[in-house]
């Protein structure tokens, strides 16, 4: 079954149970109309104000959610960033890096304590550096459309993930990381992960258990170069 025959099946079992045809043209004009002009909802104050109060209310919120946060001054800075943090929690110094460009260019052969290998994630690695596209202010969330620069896989599979971000790519609302989205894709991707805080859940008794899904733990590091 193709991709649009598989769609219109479903939309055809949801039209039976409402007891209902396809919508008359005006109806469908109107809708078409508002899913082109992506109409934008209320911001919250958090997610509104210049850069800098930006990065501030994404840090605030990325430590409200569970995760650690930290700030370089450039890329060249992420290698001992990295290999510091994992000495804190006493892990090895061990990476797998999704292949974006951006990684590809940090000088991670200036630091010969970190064993660095550039991939998709197996279940058996410990540690992944992934890129992320965009960090929304609000929620200190983030961005991660899929791709072959950015496995799906990297962000799911290790215990400890740790995202890089350009400082200049924390935005404010949800609407502003998918306008940049839209801006910079041709189409979009298969895959967009929200990502706010390691993986977690509260299912069993209400106990708070980290890692249930995904990563125990997450590290942002914000680069401040432009």
């Amino acid at each position: 079954m193709s991709q649009d025959s598989g769609r219109s099946a479903i939309i055809g079992t949801i039209r039976r149970g409402l007891k209902r045809g396809p919508l008359p043209a005006d109806q469908q004009a109107m809708l078409a109309g508002r899913m082109k002009t992506h109409p934008r909802h209320l911001v919250p104050a958090r997610g509104q104000g210049d850069s800098a109060r930006l990065v501030a209310s994404f840090m605030d919120n990325v430590l409200r959610e569970f995760g650690t946060v930290q700030r370089v001054p450039d890329f060249a800075a992420v290698p001992g960033a990295i290999t510091a943090y994992l000495a804190a929690q006493n892990i090895a110094a061990e990476i797998t890096v999704s292949p974006h460009p951006e990684l590809q260019a940090i000088p991670f052969a200036d630091t010969p304590l970190l064993k660095v290998r550039f991939g998709k994630a197996e279940p058996t690695d410990p540690v992944t550096v992934t890129q992320a596209f965009a960090g929304i202010a609000e929620t200190g969330t983030l961005m991660m459309p899929s791709g072959p620069e950015r496995p799906t896989t990297n962000n799911l599979l290790s215990d400890t993930a740790i995202a890089v971000i350009r400082a200049a790519r924390i935005v404010g609302a949800y609407e502003d990381a998918f306008d940049l989205l839209r801006t910079e894709r041709a189409g979009m991707p298969r895959n967009v992960m929200m990502i706010t805080g390691p993986s977690r859940s509260a299912d069993i008794e209400q106990t708070l258990e980290l890692g249930a899904h995904g990563p125990r733990s997450l590290h942002v590091l914000i680069v401040d170069e432009s």
